[in-house]
């Protein structure tokens, strides 16, 4: 049945795994993993058998918990886990993301998967390398120290007449040994694969046409289903309440069923046009009072709310540096929110039978993902496998879980498979957006086109944390997150300014706003673009070159290094600016 875990013996029984025990004494492979971290179903980030499987025939798999995003992070890792393995690239091998199987990482964020997966990965190959050398040694009688590795072939200083394979030291029994975290890792001046470019595995089926993304993806006996809210979108915390529906209204197309919870409405039906057309004749009332200030009073609403105030940098005295400055340039900014709207809408498919739900989908953290659709199903997480189907590029939390939720409501409601698809206007209408922005700059440079003085005023509201589905479907109250302020580095902080004042006004709560979450480089594209003009202004009063002036004002080794001899743009898209600019006289 769709619905129960594969066990991870069964998952890697393929080619004869040969699967190295990584704990302090812990059960062996055939014991199967115990749970880590008290996270139900999740194999223990202790054990190596959770990161690899050396097989017979002289291959590995390495299990990675970071999923690809397209950025060819999964090439990266196989690298790295084949460099201190001692094989070729033709030698190693992940296999699919999931729950059950893959080690639990966190989320696919920022540079996550190099920065933490890469030194997990390593000290993992490491430690299974010492382990085969050590079975080597025993089989070869000859001391680790005289062992060398090529090709998983290990032998006596190169003699191939005295070697033994990787594959062949244990055949398929699988072994236990602890992990210390002491196992010797290869010197980067010996490397032969790590920092050379090597073909992206993924890249071949995609040119192809051959590869799998979410939206190929089907089931034996599966339900095609749709969404059903309002076009457009109202404040987040408002969502849409259902006023009065009309089953009947669909009643002449076959198939077709409604499937509502609460102010949760979707249908499903057998064909998938049908199901598309259900959706667009169904009948539904709205609750739809009108909740956001529209995109002229956007700014002004953010602008004026009570805040909360951090002062993020504050070094010399801004103020009185600008009052002296022989140019200063004053400008404020408006960004606007900014859709994720991948290429294909988001999909998953969802089989969920009375205590178990099988959900493929798109994600950036399976086991995120599996801890949200617990709690629209009600299900245990431990009970819940996740598996991960690239989809559509995005640049950060775009509607996938919201997708797989609503995926799961369906096939719990119906019993059956559901696979939900996205319409172009749910994906406008109900996206995360990247959070509106409002800044405010001053900035001023002295007779000899030095910047003397910097000072940076930001305002925006916070992330969601709960889903458009959870909260139709439970009444979830809408929630805040953490939200990302204006940052040093982003503001000022490639150039040598001796007076900074960076000031990030929190916009609190979540009314009257859409509903906001991370993009790519979260709000930085507003923060830079507002910066950086800043900057173009000051170069024009200085009467520089913009590059130029920039190499004069920088002292960072590292930004100079990564600079290249053209000019920062003049335009982009932003709305509302305006500049006021003083120029002292000598």
């Amino acid at each position: 049945m769709a619905g129960i875990p594969l066990p991870r013996r069964d998952f890697l029984k393929a080619g004869g795994a040969l699967i190295i025990g990584f704990g302090f004494g812990g059960p062996s492979f055939e014991q199967g993993p115990p749970a880590a971290g008290g996270i139900p179903g999740a194999p223990d980030p202790k054990l190596i058998d959770t990161w690899i499987a050396v097989h017979a025939d002289n291959t590995a798999t390495i299990l990675l918990g970071f999923v690809e995003l397209g950025q060819g992070n999964h090439t990266a890792l196989l690298q790295i886990a084949a460099e201190e393995l001692d094989l070729e690239m033709t030698q190693v091998s992940s296999v699919r993301l999931e729950t059950e199987s893959t080690p639990n990482q966190g989320g696919t964020v920022a540079s996550a998967s190099i920065s933490r997966g890469g030194p997990q990965i390593r000290a993992a190959a490491a430690e299974a390398r010492l382990a085969l050398l050590t079975l080597a040694s025993r089989k070869l009688d000859t001391p680790v120290d005289r062992l060398a590795v090529s090709k998983g072939v290990v032998s006596v200083n190169g003699d191939l007449s005295r070697s033994v394979k990787y594959g062949d030291l244990l055949g398929d029994k699988p072994f236990n040994v602890p992990f210390t975290g002491t196992a010797p890792q290869k010197p980067v001046s010996e490397y032969t694969l790590v920092g050379k470019s090597v073909p992206r595995i993924d890249l071949p089926a995609k040119v192809s046409g051959k590869y799998v993304y979410m939206q190929h993806v089907s089931v034996p006996g599966m339900l095609h289903g749709r969404v059903v809210r309002p076009r457009g979108q109202a404040a987040y915390a408002a969502g849409a309440r259902v006023m009065a529906l009309d089953e009947s209204s669909i009643a002449r197309i076959p198939g077709a069923r409604v499937i509502r919870r609460g102010d949760f409405v979707g249908v499903v039906a057998p064909n998938e046009w049908d199901a598309v057309r259900a959706a667009q004749q169904l009948n539904v009332t709205w609750d739809r009072t009108p909740t956001l200030p529209g995109n002229a009073g956007l700014y002004d609403q953010m602008r004026a709310e009570k805040t909360i105030d951090t002062i993020v940098a504050d070094s010399g005295n801004a103020g009185s540096a600008l009052e002296r400055a022989a140019h200063v340039v004053s400008a404020s900014y408006r960004g606007p929110y900014q859709a994720h709207v991948p290429f294909s809408p988001n999909c998953a498919v969802a089989d969920v039978t009375t205590d178990t739900a099988l959900v493929m989908c798109s994600t950036q953290n399976v086991y995120g993902t599996r801890e949200l659709v617990a709690a629209v199903l009600g299900i245990p997480a431990g009970k819940i496998r996740v598996q991960y189907y690239e989809g559509a590029g995005t640049f950060g939390h775009s509607c996938y879980d919201d997708a797989a939720q609503a995926a799961a409501i369906m096939s719990q409601s119906v019993g059956r498979p559901v696979r939900v698809q996205f319409m172009r206007w749910d994906e406008h209408g109900w996206d995360n957006y990247g959070p509106a922005h409002v800044a405010e700059v001053r900035a001023g440079i002295d007779a000899d086109g030095k910047l003397v003085a910097y000072e940076y005023h930001g305002w925006q509201h916070t992330w969601m944390r709960t889903e458009t589905s959870q909260q139709l479907a439970l009444g979830t109250p809408a929630a805040e997150g953490g939200g990302l302020g204006i940052n040093k580095m982003t503001l000022g902080g490639m150039y040598s300014i001796p007076n900074v004042r960076l000031v990030n006004h929190r916009v609190p709560g979540v009314n009257g706003y859409l509903k906001g979450s991370y993009l790519r480089s979260p709000l930085d594209i507003s923060f830079s673009f507002a910066s950086e003009q800043t900057i173009d202004e000051l170069a024009y009063l200085a009467g520089a070159d913009p590059f130029t002036f920039r190499q004069r004002n920088i002292v960072d080794g590292r930004w100079l290094g990564c600079s290249t001899p053209s000019q920062t743009p003049r335009s982009g898209r932003q709305e509302g600016r305006r500049r006021t600019y003083r120029t002292r006289k000598p």
